[in-house]
């Protein structure tokens, strides 16, 4: 009898519900400043995080390889036998590496790490995914061999107010980013087939922007149904106004709403709007 544990890392974003309800283990990445240290969602907020970014940006380091071995010597003693492991993109962070290197360690245990070329709600809604194949009583085997269709089916869009932070992170080059600043251009920022940051299209302005990400809402959804997640960062009262105004797509199945993690804040900074986009199989 297969008795198989689901694991996401703090970065998937998803709600207690879907934790609790599909009992999902948390690998906790964290934030690092120079006197002290912080559990990604446990002892630190996104506010916190942003509250403090004028007087100092943190550092950010995924969990430990010593915590990847615990959980699953944990699982062992539970009586688990199969393991499945979604993570952030392996093209944003080493968390995928590490947890493919410790999961070699564990012979006794089947251990699937697959890699989500996703982050927040992206990799959270595939965490769903495979939560509801479990309970239907899906086989690991069906449930493995059905990711790369799931996460094809999963977009994700998003800008930020401000491109200070991703140019300190290196993730956008200084020059185009501080360009970007002054000319008040807001990138629409998607993800890859390879799992890596891109600039999907530029507005001019932050009122374009949100404009911009509805009608890639509208578009993504104009011949199929699907699940939405708005995300925000620091936003809530634009995210919110935001997935009231989604709410109308009567081509909209499912539609939540919720926050970044801490640890994604550090690099986008506050005023962050996004949407992950589920559409459903054909």
């Amino acid at each position: 009898m297969e008795k198989i544990a689901l694991i996401a890392d703090s970065t998937c974003d998803l709600d207690k519900k879907y934790i609790d309800n599909y009992d999902v283990k948390i690998l906790h990445l964290k934030i690092i400043y120079k006197d002290k240290e912080f559990i990604d969602r446990v002892n630190i907020t996104p506010q916190e995080v942003y509250d403090n970014l004028k007087v100092e940006v943190p550092h950010t380091s995924l969990p430990s390889i010593s915590e990847m071995h615990n959980l699953f010597n944990e699982l062992e003693k539970e009586g688990y036998t199969h393991a499945i492991i979604i993570p952030i993109s392996s093209g944003l962070s080493g968390t995928y590496n590490t947890l493919k290197l410790a999961a070699s360690d564990h012979t006794n245990m089947d251990i699937t790490v697959f890699d989500s070329k996703s982050l927040t709600l992206g990799a959270g809604a595939q965490i769903i995914r495979c939560g509801e194949m479990i309970k239907e009583g899906k086989s690991y085997n069906e449930i493995i061999s059905s990711l790369p269709k799931i996460r094809d089916n999963i977009k994700v869009y998003y800008m930020v107010d401000t491109l200070e932070y991703l140019i300190k992170g290196g993730r956008i080059g200084k020059v185009s980013g501080t360009l970007g600043q002054l000319l008040n251009i807001k990138p629409i920022i998607s993800i890859n087939e390879d799992g890596i940051y891109y600039t999907h299209c530029k507005v001019r302005g932050k009122k374009q922007a949100k404009n911009k990400l509805m009608e890639i809402v509208e578009n993504e959804l104009a011949n199929s149904k699907g699940k939405v997640w708005v995300m925000h960062g620091g936003a809530l009262k634009e995210g919110t106004e935001f997935y009231e105004n989604l709410k109308s797509n009567e081509n909209i199945t499912q539609i939540d709403i919720g926050d970044i993690s801490p640890v994604a804040g550090v690099h986008t900074g506050p005023g962050l709007l996004g949407v992950v986009i589920e559409k459903e199989p054909i």
